[in-house]
């Protein structure tokens, strides 16, 4: 091993069960042997591997796509707060150049949103005419993306006048075909949804991960547990719903309704999928509406919510990377970390500080 030594002291995070007292940055891999070269600079505090935002949209903002400079600086934003690796939910901008900047998060996409037209919002997902197509899309999404697929299952049907409220866009065995192809291409698909009415068809086209399903019924927790499938919480958007619902009240009166009540449920649903046994993954949503490097804040509303900070750290880091078959804090792993003055598992607020990140060995922070 060859390369700048960076020697960590204090606790070193692992997992849930494993932590250690010391390890050593060399190039940009992680040692827990002692190496023979001397260090160059000493690190210590609570190391974490690096923070997972699973749900952002690098290259997105509330127009649509942005430029390639608008994207990175996203992206640094997302890097500076300690999210180290990215799960794109959905971009319309091509984004496979972040591969490539090693000053970047890593990142996984999922491609464009997959949507209906007027059923989503405008210069944001790609917009299929004939739900048939659905299967065939999806299949070039997976092929165009890293591992992920997204699709939108609910929007306000806004044809229905003062009826319009939010509606599934896909008929059952047309998603089911869907998820089926993105399954056959080795991709796996997570689904945008805020209605009651889509979560019964998603889980049984067998989706492998949930955004907002801020609609779950307790039968619906019931069956999510069940089937072991995570849900992106999102609260930081579902914090926008009442101003949604104002802006809406005149014209749709029911949707509006609806993005009330789902708004004064929202903590209340996270406690519930929590208690159930349901992984809730940290996602800030941004992009769009809502800015990047907001992963401190997201877990802050957890927390508020009523999920242990112990788990929303958790979830923000380790478990979740896990999840996504990416390594935390290994032998021999990428120095992908997080160094931080206090432990965020006992004050999550500690999250909005970070003493140090380093990104391949790298300190860029």
């Amino acid at each position: 091993m060859t390369g700048r030594v960076l020697h960590l002291r204090g606790t070193i995070v692992l997992d849930d069960e494993r932590e250690v007292g010391e390890a050593w940055v060399v190039g940009d891999r992680l040692t827990f042997s002692r190496p023979s070269t001397p260090v160059d600079a000493t690190l210590e505090g609570w190391v974490l591997p690096g923070l997972v935002d699973v749900h952002c949209h690098i290259g997105l903002a509330a127009d649509g796509a942005v430029d390639r400079a608008t994207a990175h600086a996203q992206a640094v934003a997302d890097r500076d707060s300690g999210v180290l690796l990215v799960r794109d939910a959905g971009s319309p901008a091509d984004t496979a150049w972040v591969h490539g900047a090693d000053e970047l998060p890593r990142l996984l996409r999922a491609g464009h949103h997959l949507a209906r037209p007027k059923r989503y919002l405008r210069h944001y997902g790609r917009e299929l005419d004939d739900v048939a197509d659905l299967p065939a899309a999806v299949a070039q999404e997976a092929a165009r993306g890293d591992g992920w697929v997204k699709l939108v299952a609910d929007w306000i049907d806004r044809d229905l006048g003062p009826d319009g409220d939010l509606r599934p866009l896909w008929p059952a065995d047309v998603l089911a075909e869907a998820v089926a192809a993105a399954h056959a291409a080795g991709a796996r698909v997570t689904a945008h949804t805020f209605a009651t009415e889509s979560l019964d068809a998603l889980l049984d086209a067998g989706v492998d991960c949930l955004e907002h399903a801020c609609g779950a019924t307790p039968d619906q927790v019931a069956r999510i547990a069940a089937a072991g499938i995570p849900v992106t919480a999102t609260l930081l958007q579902v914090a926008q719903f009442e101003s949604i619902a104002a802006q809406g009240e005149r014209r749709f009166p029911r949707f509006a309704a609806r993005m009330r009540a789902l708004h004064a449920h929202r903590y209340a649903l996270v406690r519930d999928l929590h208690d159930a046994g349901v992984p809730v993954l940290v996602g800030t949503d941004a992009g769009g509406t809502i800015a990047h490097g907001r992963i401190a804040d997201e877990a802050a509303e957890l927390v508020r919510a009523g999920l242990p900070a112990r788990d929303v750290v958790a979830a923000a880091s380790w478990r979740t990377r896990a999840w996504l078959g990416v390594p935390g804090l290994g032998e021999g792993a990428s120095a992908d970390l997080v160094v931080y003055d206090a432990d965020p598992r006992l004050d999550v607020g500690v999250l909005g500080s970070p003493r140090a990140v380093v990104l391949r060995g790298v300190r860029v922070r």
